[in-house]
């Protein structure tokens, strides 16, 4: 995520996935005339080495996106413009089937898309004394379940009841190997618009850009950091690899069990996005300095009360200092660098990466306007994974002048995820208030 505090508002293109079928057709002059793209086509393109790794039984992973609206949900409306939309993309109205032409491996093979498959609308019963609590133990449950090969690899749920936050709740389940998180968060906000302008597409902040003279900005020294930063990140990666595990505490007892295929909660908090510009000013910094300074601040809470649990004094110690010394806690983020890596191999070092880690963490930039989801107007913005073998995953999501969290937490390992929201949200505010005391703003 870029600092959205050192960006202008500048609309930023939202770029869709491109496929091979997509860029020969945008490429002038490649040498292919329309009948060698159409048999393309019908034979099928295969899926990218990333895109098989997702689909390795140890590293099966979903994209959920959980979307709050002030309005109740018209499905009619959304039927007809994902028809115009969504279906529109290649990955969004394919197939994902084995190619036995080439070993197993899989490829996309485009079909009629039905909708009514595709969009799921439970039945809700409106007298539930707490919906809230229905609409996380159904999300959760999603995460019990894969989405059948015969259809697409996505589905949206539409619930139409009122929750503390919202009249109604959109959730996109996606295979992570339709695209990156960036990508796909692209696409589902190409499904909306500006509700002060229903013709424009959100607005994300751009970074500002410059050209500073190298030498007099320190350019120069600025390169021989990024050159030992990067050395020291590849020797890190090595030995994390190999031998370098984390500390085993609390949060980190689930890599024992060597999969990915737990069931996960997913729980959400919004706090402002103002506060933690408040704080990314007074201290000089970025705004994912700030989010990563809560969560570590969050998680220390969270890891002290733990410890302090198995003491016998509970009540008295929750208050000290219960944290062993020396923890090693690392996050892992994965990015794809290879064109085409040994897919086995890689999805085994990625496991492996994770197995000796304790958690992940992404933060994702959002609109910078209230913008609506076919025309309904949405509260929040909420997305998370299930399928990773972390028992913890934070994501961290704008949206106007709002920052939602949220958790994706393996039940085993945090059985009171509610509580470790509340140690962030709590962690923000004792440092948006130390700031303050010490008047750096």
């Amino acid at each position: 995520m870029e600092p959205v505090g050192d960006q202008d508002s500048r609309q930023q293109a939202l770029r869709p996935i491109q496929t091979k079928r997509s860029a020969a057709r945008e490429v002038e002059g490649d040498g292919k005339n329309p009948e060698d793209i159409k048999e393309e086509e019908e034979e099928g393109e295969a899926l990218s080495p990333v895109g098989r790794i997702f689909h390795e039984t140890c590293f099966n992973v979903y994209v959920i996106a959980i979307a709050g609206c002030k309005t109740r949900i018209n499905v009619d409306v959304v039927k007809a413009n994902l028809e115009h939309t969504l279906l529109k993309h290649p990955r969004f109205s394919s197939l994902q089937v084995k190619d036995v032409k080439k070993d197993g491996g899989m490829k996309w093979v485009p079909t009629k898309v039905d909708l009514d498959k595709q969009i799921i609308i439970p039945s809700l019963h409106h007298t539930i004394s707490s919906p809230d609590k229905m609409v996380e133990d159904y999300i959760s449950n999603l995460s019990k379940t894969y989405i059948d090969y015969s259809k697409p690899l996505w589905e949206l749920h539409i619930l139409n009841i009122k929750t503390s936050d919202a009249e109604s709740v959109a959730v996109f389940r996606i295979h992570h190997s339709l695209g990156d998180g960036m990508s796909l968060m692209s696409l589902v906000l190409a499904c909306s618009r500006q509700i002060s302008n229903p013709k424009a597409l959100p607005t994300l902040p751009v970074k500002k850009t410059s050209n500073p003279d190298p030498v007099n900005s320190g350019r120069i020294w600025w390169t021989i950091r990024l050159v030992w930063n990067t050395i020291i990140d590849v020797l890190m990666f090595l030995a994390t690899t190999l031998f370098l595990k984390d500390t085993m505490t609390p949060l980190s007892n689930g890599w024992k069990k060597g999969g990915g295929h737990v069931p996960r909660r997913f729980v959400y908090r919004t706090v402002s996005l103002d506060d933690i510009k408040l704080i990314k000013n007074g201290m000089k910094t970025t705004i994912n300095d700030v989010v990563m300074g809560v969560s570590l601040a969050g998680l220390s809470r969270y890891l002290n009360r733990r410890y302090g649990e198995t003491k016998e004094d509970k009540g008295a110690t929750q208050k000290k200092n219960n944290l062993p010394k020396n923890i090693r806690l690392r996050a892992t983020l994965i990015m794809n660098i290879r064109p085409s890596p040994g897919i086995h191999v890689a999805a085994f070092l990625y496991h492996r990466v994770m197995n000796h880690t304790t958690m992940c963490f992404s933060n994702i930039v959002g609109p910078m306007e209230e913008i609506g989801f076919y025309g309904h107007p949405m509260a929040f913005l909420a997305p998370s994974v299930y399928g990773q073998p972390h028992g913890l995953m934070i994501h961290f999501q704008s949206y106007i002048n709002k920052m939602t969290f949220v958790l994706s937490v393996d039940e085993e390992i945090i059985p009171d995820p509610n509580r470790l929201c509340d140690d962030l949200e709590e962690s923000l505010k004792f440092i948006k208030d130390a700031v303050v005391a010490r008047r750096l703003v």
